[in-house]
């Protein structure tokens, strides 16, 4: 046998193999296409019928063909931003915190103050976090100093076109904003424009933005706090559905400012104040105030045309008139909302309730009396002091006032101005202008009187109360219009003092000087007031936050019509350690202005801490610096010298020195001769005019700058005892 040809029948199958390779090849590719193709069917059906396959099937599909279905994390947590200047803010973030709790999500609450936007804020682009800006509006539209930085950082990134208008695209946010409507011009302006400026750097907002209304008439739920209950709710809702993972971006579908692919049962609400967004207008911040839509999901900036974008020539007056159109409505809605109804005599059938159910809990706490829609009581300490035969008021050592006979009440307890040091921390409302239902003022006084009574019932047996004084007590002598709001915001204000003084009641006044027609046509009072709690324009506005833009015109004219008076005026200085006690000049000047009869200088009572306030007790002045102050005030007002002091109240009277006869003070009042005046100017009538030194009456020596506090002398109230008045020791 040859040797070669058993070489080749070992190896005839490597030979069979090699004569057919190409069927081999042939057999490989035909296997690998058919496994392709399986691959590519199977996966395309997975994609197709994803949506109807349910989700615990799809948990199942573990073959190498299907991947399998995670769980996909929406929303990983929660980010609350705060910026606080009174605490406000800081307490609903806390809330809010609490809230989210509950949905068992991580939560984190910062201080925007402590929070650097430049290192940490694209953070969030990838995070799936939810972030909540609970941002305050502070005074003339500003950020509290807590958020200034953060404020200023956002404001510069939105405009500067280094930052690209997707720089935040992927972040999740919703906006609350704290303010006050009575501030109109700047009403929640820092929410606005947080909410403007995170939307314009493509951050997407979740859930519209909610305004808080510290305008308990105006707000929509009745108290600033009622508004964040009533969003947190929402946002706590909204957190829900996005844990599903359920209405997710549009998409660039959206037209005119509504998202077409939200669920038919979304609470979406409109706002007033939004504005269409059209695909084919540029997408310019103000004019569209995207910010301002209530819209709670929509597209990216990119999905818009850029402010650089081309605008046709033939499409630009439609634009232009697009544009005007909208600023027109704007300031339509602006308008509505800016004018307020002056009721005049109305029969009180128009308008809404000035005390809503949220003020009136609140003032019920503090202890008022309230009456009708608009006015309240409350007892004065110093009414129960001199009930239980011990001192009185300031206005007893100036005046002659007898504490317990006087009953303190306001017919409006609405204000123009929200004072940093205001004793009733704000809980009243604000206008400029009567706007609200309006009650008569012989229901007014009547129920004041009867509710005053009331109050002093309840000291009957009281130990220490004297029997004498409680009889007095029942019966009103005086009326101290200044408990709070501005009296003479209400409309039928002469006709209340009319009342009174039909009643044998005198009639003390105080107004805030914000309304000089008003001064002009008031009737005569036993006593008017203005208040004069700044001598210059920028401290005023500090000190009092006007809500009038004319509110130093209206300050000045009201002064010159204070000149006008014939009856009693008095200044009343309110001094506020650090804010305003360093303008004893321009004090000097506006004193020759309103020429006033008296000046009531008295250091600024803390009551302790409020959130619409940053007042603290190193503002109140001790006495000796309040002496110093009138002593220094008193060298620039030569026709004035220093009448009374009472220490108590770190209070002292600055008075005219017409009425100083014969080296005796007359700053009392006779009012017993005031009510026989104020007839005959009614009889005659109103013809018959009178002059503040008709009714004065001599200051007992007790009473005056210096002397030692002491009982008075019973031949000082020979104007008294013919009232029937008993003999009260005073300080």
């Amino acid at each position: 046998m040859d040797p070669s040809l058993d070489v080749w029948d070992l190896s005839s199958p490597l030979l069979s193999l090699w004569i057919n390779r190409f069927y081999i090849y042939l057999g490989f590719a035909f296997g690998l296409s058919l496994w392709i193709f399986f691959q590519i069917v199977i996966k395309k059906q997975a994609k197709n019928s994803q949506t109807s396959i349910p989700k615990a099937t799809q948990d199942l599909m573990t073959n190498d063909y299907i991947s399998l279905h995670k769980k996909q994390i929406f929303v990983s947590g929660v980010k609350i931003f705060y910026g606080s200047q009174t605490g406000t803010a800081k307490g609903f973030a806390a809330l809010l915190a609490e809230a989210v709790t509950s949905l068992n999500l991580p939560v984190e609450v910062i201080n925007l103050k402590e929070y650097d936007p430049d290192d940490h804020l694209t953070e969030e682009i990838a995070s799936q976090n939810v972030c909540a800006f609970l941002v305050a509006t502070y005074t003339d539209g500003r950020p509290p100093e807590s958020a200034e930085w953060f404020c200023r950082w956002l404001e510069d990134a939105a405009s500067d076109f280094r930052f690209s208008k997707t720089y935040l695209k992927g972040m999740r946010y919703a906006v609350f904003g704290l303010g006050n409507s009575a501030y109109l011009s700047h009403f929640n302006k820092v929410g606005k424009s947080v909410d403007k400026w995170l939307w314009m750097l493509g951050a997407r907002r979740v859930l519209a933005r909610g305004e808080g209304d510290c305008d308990v008439v105006r707000s929509k739920h009745g108290s600033i706090e009622a508004d964040f209950m009533a969003w947190k709710a929402k946002f706590i809702s909204r957190l829900q559905v996005l844990e599903k993972g359920e209405n997710k971006s549009c998409g660039s579908h959206c037209k005119k400012g509504k998202c077409e692919s939200k669920s038919p049962g979304s609470e979406e609400e409109t706002e007033p104040g939004s504005h269409p967004q059209h695909g084919s207008q540029p997408r310019d911040p103000e004019e569209e105030e995207p910010w301002e839509s209530s819209s709670e999901e929509e597209s990216g900036p990119d999905e818009h045309l850029s402010l650089n974008s081309v605008v046709d020539v033939e499409d630009l007056g439609e634009i232009m008139n697009r544009m005007k159109k909208e600023k027109r409505e704007k300031d339509h809605r602006e308008g509505n909302t800016s004018l307020f109804r002056n009721t005049g005599k109305s029969d009180g059938s128009e308008g809404r309730a000035m005390i809503t159910p949220a003020l009136r809990e609140a003032l019920v706490k503090q202890g008022y009396q309230l009456i009708g829609s608009h006015s309240g009581v409350k007892l004065c300490r110093w009414t129960k002091s001199m009930l239980r035969g011990r001192g009185g008021c300031y206005k007893h050592t100036f005046y002659g006032i007898e504490s317990h006979r006087c009953m303190e009440t306001t017919p409006s307890l609405a204000c123009a101005n929200k004072c940093v040091f205001c004793w009733r921390h704000h809980t009243n409302p604000v206008g400029m202008e009567w706007r609200w239902k309006m009650d008569q003022p012989e229901m007014i006084l009547k129920e004041a009187v009867e509710n005053h009574q009331n109050m002093i019932k309840q000291f009957k047996g009281v130990p220490g109360v004297k029997p004498e004084r409680f009889e007095e007590g029942m019966k009103v002598k005086h009326c101290a219009l200044s408990l709070v709001g501005e009296p003479i915001m209400y409309p039928e204000i002469n006709r209340f003092l009319q009342l009174l003084h039909h009643c044998k009641i005198s009639s003390f006044l105080v107004t805030n000087a914000q309304f000089p027609a008003e001064i002009i046509n008031l009737k005569p009072v036993t006593q008017l007031y203005v208040s004069v709690d700044a001598s210059t324009k920028d401290s005023l506005k500090k000190i009092d936050r006007p809500l009038f833009k004319d509110f130093w015109q209206r300050f000045l004219d009201s002064l010159k019509a204070l000149a006008a008076k014939p009856q009693r005026t008095v200044y009343r200085l309110t001094l506020v350690k650090s804010w305003n006690v360093d303008e004893l000049q321009a004090y000097a000047e506006l004193v020759s202005l309103g020429h006033p009869d008296f000046i009531e200088v008295k250091g600024v009572t803390y009551c302790g801490e409020s959130s619409a306030s940053s007042l603290t007790m190193a503002n109140v002045p001790w006495h000796e610096e309040v002496v110093r102050f009138v002593r220094e005030l008193v060298d620039l007002i030569p026709d004035y010298e220093i009448a009374c002091e009472h220490e108590h109240s770190n209070c002292l009277l600055i008075a005219h020195r017409k009425y100083k006869i014969d080296g005796e003070w007359w700053t009392w009042i006779d009012y017993n001769r005031f009510q026989e005046l104020i007839q005959e100017y009614e009889d005659s009538g109103e013809s018959r005019t009178f002059r503040a030194e008709d009714y004065m009456a001599r200051t007992p020596h007790w009473a005056l700058f210096g002397a030692r506090e002491r009982g008075f002398d019973p031949k000082d109230m020979r104007h008294q005892r013919k009232s029937g008045s008993k003999n009260i020791a005073g300080h």
